[in-house]
């Protein structure tokens, strides 16, 4: 299996060059995106826009289905007065006098959730997500406080991280309530195998795990269509991490499972048409998760032949990494090395040593390797 390493850019990680090549066995029926402040009916009834990002992944696509008496919105984009205005735009363009009827987010990173407390009292419509996503959201809207616990400075400490690259971690702590609207104080809840409807439309609730606590998809089996968040995009690979708040978490086998799981689904062939929060819609799901699961092997088999002498979380990043991170990438890149760690030492095939207060990797079977 080749073991292409890939380059990690703001919250994704961008493919290596197998999952570019695989990319030519998948479909794009749209080829440009729209304009910010404008959609594109993409099925009848479902319109797709964007909102800017201040990130080199420069965008989200956000969707609006129409639901007979109003419409409904997936997705929002970041906290700020320019998404706000593009937001304004479209409402005066595009809803045909029609009011907003609800808000699904489907799971609690800024960019999707950042719009939600103030798109849910511009319209006075309730706000659907998954408990473990909105619970989660309004944990991180919190902030730390004025400390930081023992256990975050040992996760750092223990991964090889020099002190000067955990206080500029932590000076950034409190950032989730800047780029994020106040959430709204309550929510409905969707859970696994619901149907949520909108208008005469039932959408089958597929939650995946791993890249967020209980992130939410939305599958209609009978026009065949999935909007996919940030678990199936076409070119990029959504980010997995261990996180300092759960520093014994093993999220990669829960993205695997999840990916495993919608590979069982009837409903989702190759020509259902996938709505992701970044890149183009595209079909061929199976093919790009049978894809994103080749991703993550070749970076656990290049880890694992890493490991034949311990090393520590910092001095394996390259081999995940070959550029050279930023100060604020870091932190993501960290947690993502140590996720499949964890994951390879779930498995059997990378014990963990406690040496000098850092934690090392090793190969249980160093001389195979």
């Amino acid at each position: 299996m080749s073991q292409q390493r890939s380059q990690h850019c703001g919250r994704e990680t961008r493919v290596g060059v197998h999952e570019r090549q695989g990319a030519e066995h998948m479909q794009f029926p749209f080829t440009e995106p729209p304009a910010f402040g404008a959609t594109i009916e993409v099925k009848p009834g479902i319109h797709w826009l964007r909102m800017p990002l201040p990130l080199a992944l420069d965008h989200i696509n956000l969707y609006l289905v129409d639901g007979g008496d109003g419409w409904y919105i997936i997705d929002t984009g970041l906290r700020g007065g320019e998404v706000q205005r593009l937001w304004e735009q479209v409402f005066a363009q595009c809803l045909g006098g029609r009011p907003v009827l609800g808000i699904v987010v489907t799971h609690m990173h800024p960019d999707h959730v950042g719009q939600a407390g103030w798109l849910s009292e511009r319209w006075q419509a309730p706000l659907y997500m998954t408990q473990g996503e909105y619970y989660t959201g309004r944990t991180f809207a919190a902030g730390p406080g004025d400390s930081v616990s023992f256990m975050i400075r040992q996760f750092y400490q223990r991964a090889g991280m020099p002190p000067q690259s955990f206080e500029q971690i932590r000076a950034r702590a409190s950032g989730f309530s800047r780029v994020v609207e106040p959430m709204p104080g309550a929510f409905i809840r969707i859970v696994e195998g619901d149907e949520l409807c909108l208008g005469d439309t039932r959408w089958q609730v597929v939650v995946g795990q791993g890249h967020s606590p209980e992130h939410a998809c939305l599958l209609d089996p009978e026009r065949g269509v999935l909007f996919s968040g940030d678990q199936i995009i076409a070119t990029i690979s959504s980010n997995v991490s261990v996180l300092a708040i759960e520093p014994e978490a093993n999220p990669l086998k829960l993205w695997l499972a999840s990916h495993d799981k919608m590979l069982g689904l009837d409903a989702l062939d190759e020509d259902t048409l996938v709505l992701p929060a970044h890149g183009l819609p595209f079909r061929g799901a199976r093919t790009r998760l049978r894809q994103l699961i080749a991703h993550h092997e070749g970076h656990l088999q290049a880890l694992e032949s890493a490991c034949r002498e311990p090393r520590n979380p910092m001095e394996l990043l390259p081999v995940l990494f070959k550029r050279e991170l930023g100060a604020e990438q870091i932190n993501l890149a960290i947690g993502e090395c140590i996720a499949h760690l964890h994951y390879l030492m779930a498995r059997g095939q990378l014990e963990r040593l406690l040496i000098d207060d850092v934690y090392h990797f090793r190969s249980c079977d160093p001389v195979g390797a």
